[in-house]
């Protein structure tokens, strides 16, 4: 009898042993699990920050470099064109003279080329958009752009306009000249549709729409991976980099919808 129950002792004993070594191992993983996801979500942390920062240098360096070349475009080539412009007023020609229109017909294509040259200067430098502000700098881009005579463009701003920060302004800038560069060279679109929203929560939105003939959203994104879908890619980089959200939709000829959601903190 004392023996059973000596054996019965040791077998709980036993037991209990190996339910405390069983329950020592689950704590042991567990606690290793939630380590190595800690170690995880830090590193995705941190791989996140590098690449911003990436990003935030590529971009910066890009808006400094657009910003010499509309300084190098306004002052020595501006210049020189001026310079032809007076020449060519100050020529002494008789009003009979066979080389009177071939002057004339110069000096409007002289003026043309100067005004786009203006226009673009205007459209990269960066302090312009600052200063006028993104309605106002995306209503002079509309403009040109309907001055062509092959768009038909609607420009909305809805709420009351309040001034997002100067890089996000920029950031918005640039995504909608990259939209509107697609439209132009891929979509065979005739409309144009720019939306501002400005909420009263804060929540800023811009939206690009085009009745052109669409395109296959996953498949561009899908190929962005191996150096196409450039423009896209470039705008997904900005809306990551300022905390952005966007949202593309198209189908085919029925056009496309490109849709930026900003939350303000200012």
């Amino acid at each position: 009898m004392q023996q059973n129950q000596e054996l019965y002792f040791v077998i709980i004993i036993g037991i209990l042993l190996g339910l405390l070594l069983v329950s020592f191992i689950i704590g042991t993983l567990i606690l290793y699990r939630r380590r190595q996801q800690k170690q995880d979500q830090e590193l995705a942390r941190v791989k996140d920050m590098y690449e911003r920062e990436v990003l935030h240098s590529q971009l910066e360096i890009q808006e400094n470099t657009l910003r010499s070349i509309s300084q190098e475009l306004h002052d020595n080539i501006g210049q020189l064109l001026s310079v032809v412009k007076l020449s060519l007023s100050t020529l002494p020609l008789e009003k009979e003279h066979k080389a009177v229109p071939l002057v004339s017909h110069s000096q409007k294509v002289l003026n043309k080329a100067i005004i786009d040259l203006s226009n673009i200067t205007k459209s990269l430098y960066t302090d312009r958009i600052t200063d006028a502000g993104l309605a106002e700098s995306i209503s002079y881009e509309l403009l040109a752009v309907k001055n062509t005579g092959m768009y038909e463009t609607k420009f909305e701003v809805t709420g009351d306009e309040f001034r997002l920060p100067e890089k996000t302004e920029i950031f918005l800038f640039r995504m909608f000249q990259e939209m509107l560069n697609n439209i132009i060279k891929h979509s065979a679109a005739t409309h144009i549709t720019v939306g501002l929203t400005y909420g009263t929560d804060g929540i800023f939105v811009l939206t690009v729409e085009d009745n052109g003939k669409g395109f296959d959203v996953e498949k561009v994104r899908a190929s962005m991976s191996s150096g196409k879908g450039v423009g896209l890619k470039s705008m997904f980089n900005r809306a990551k980099l300022m905390g952005a959200e966007l949202k593309v939709v198209s189908n085919f000829n029925k056009g496309t919808r490109l849709e930026v959601k900003f939350l303000s903190k200012t």
